[in-house]
C-alpha cells in the first residue's frame, strides 16, 4: 500500500507544475487557487457523503483544520504559483524537493528531533545544487531579479507546506481520519482565500477556455484530492520526513515536461546542479548506500493513520 501511495503522489504531482503554468493569464493567482480548492473540496464532500464515510468532528478541532487550510491549501500555493510566474515550472518543482530538508528542520523545532549528520550532509549537497542551478541566472543583468524573486517565493511556499505536514498530524491527533480532515482543511483554505479575494476586491471569475478549465479540473481532482490524500496518508504512515521522499521523484517528470513543453534551456551549470539536488535528498534517506525501509512512525504520528 505504501508503494502505491508513493506512486500516486509522484504521478499526480509530477504534472501539476505545468498545469499551474496553464492557469496564468487574466485570472488573478488567488482566484485560481480559490476555485481549485473549492472544486476539490466539493468533490471530496460529495465522495465522502456518497460512500458513507463523512464523519462529524469536534468544533474545537477546526482551529487545526483552519491552520491546515492556510499551510497546505492556501498561502503555500499563493507563494508557489507566484514563483512559477518567474521561473520554469519544473525548476519550481525542484525547489520543492527542499521539503525534505524543511521537514527535518521542523521535526527539530516541533518534535525536538535533531537533524542527523546525514541530513546536514544532504542539505549541503542540495544547497550547492541549487546554487549551480540558479547562480548564473541570478547574476544575469537581465532577468536576474525575476529569477531571484521566483526562487524566493518557491522556497517560502515549500517551507509553509512543510509546516502544514506537522499541522496535519495535530489536526488528526484526536482520531479524525484523513479524508474528513482534508475536506475540512480544503474548505477552510477556500473560505479564507475567498475572504482575501473579497477584501482585495478581485473578481471571482474564471477564464472560459479549454486550457484553463482542463488545467483547473486536473489540479482540483488529481493534484488536490488524489495527490494530497495520498501524500498525507504517507505522512500518517511513515512520518513527514520519509513521506517527503516523494518530492525527490516527481521533479523528474516535471522537468521533462518543462523541457518538452516550456522550452526550458539547460545550461552546463544547471545540468551539474540537478544531480546534486537529487543526490542531497537521497543522502538524507540512504543508509550505507541502501534506502532504509519505510518504518512506522512514532506513536504520536501513528495515531493519525
Amino acid at each position: 500500500m505504501t508503494a502505491l501511495l508513493f506512486a500516486a503522489v509522484v504521478f499526480a504531482w509530477g504534472f501539476t507544475w505545468y498545469a499551474i503554468k496553464l492557469q496564468f493569464g487574466v485570472v488573478p493567482t488567488e482566484v485560481s487557487i480559490f476555485w481549485r480548492f473549492l472544486l476539490a473540496a466539493a468533490v471530496l464532500w460529495a465522495g465522502l457523503a456518497l460512500t458513507g464515510r463523512l464523519r462529524r468532528v469536534a468544533w474545537r478541532r477546526h482551529l487545526w483544520f483552519a491552520a491546515m487550510g492556510v499551510c497546505l491549501f492556501g498561502l503555500n500555493f499563493v507563494l508557489i504559483y507566484g514563483g512559477s510566474r518567474y521561473v520554469a515550472s519544473g525548476i519550481v518543482s525542484l525547489v520543492f524537493t527542499f521539503a525534505t530538508v524543511f521537514n527535518a528542520v521542523n521535526q527539530w523545532i516541533f518534535l525536538a528531533r535533531r537533524p542527523s549528520p546525514r541530513t546536514l550532509a544532504g542539505s549541503a549537497l542540495g544547497i550547492a545544487g541549487i546554487a549551480l542551478l540558479f547562480g548564473e541566472s541570478v547574476l544575469e543583468v537581465q532577468g536576474g531579479r525575476d529569477t531571484a524573486i521566483g526562487i524566493a517565493l518557491a522556497f517560502c511556499g515549500t517551507y509553509v507546506f512543510s509546516v502544514g505536514n506537522f499541522v496535519s498530524t495535530r489536526a488528526t491527533a484526536d482520531g479524525t481520519d484523513l479524508p474528513n480532515a482534508i475536506v475540512r482543511g480544503m474548505s477552510w483554505g477556500a473560505a479564507l482565500l475567498g475572504l482575501w479575494i473579497g477584501l482585495r476586491g478581485l473578481p471571482p471569475a474564471i477564464e472560459p477556455t479549454p486550457r484553463y478549465l482542463l488545467s483547473l479540473a486536473y489540479l482540483a481532482v488529481i493534484g488536490s484530492v488524489v495527490g494530497f490524500f495520498a501524500y498525507l496518508s504517507l505522512v500518517a504512515r511513515v512520518g513527514a520526513d520519509r513521506a517527503a521522499y516523494a518530492t525527490v521523484l516527481f521533479p523528474v517528470i516535471a522537468l521533462a515536461v518543462s523541457t518538452l513543453l516550456e522550452g526550458y534551456h539547460w545550461t552546463i551549470w544547471a545540468a551539474a546542479g540537478l544531480p546534486l539536488v537529487l543526490a542531497g535528498n537521497l543522502v538524507i534517506f540512504t543508509r550505507s548506500g541502501v534506502l532504509p525501509r519505510l518504518r512506522r512512525s512514532p506513536a504520536f504520528l501513528r495515531r493519525t493513520a
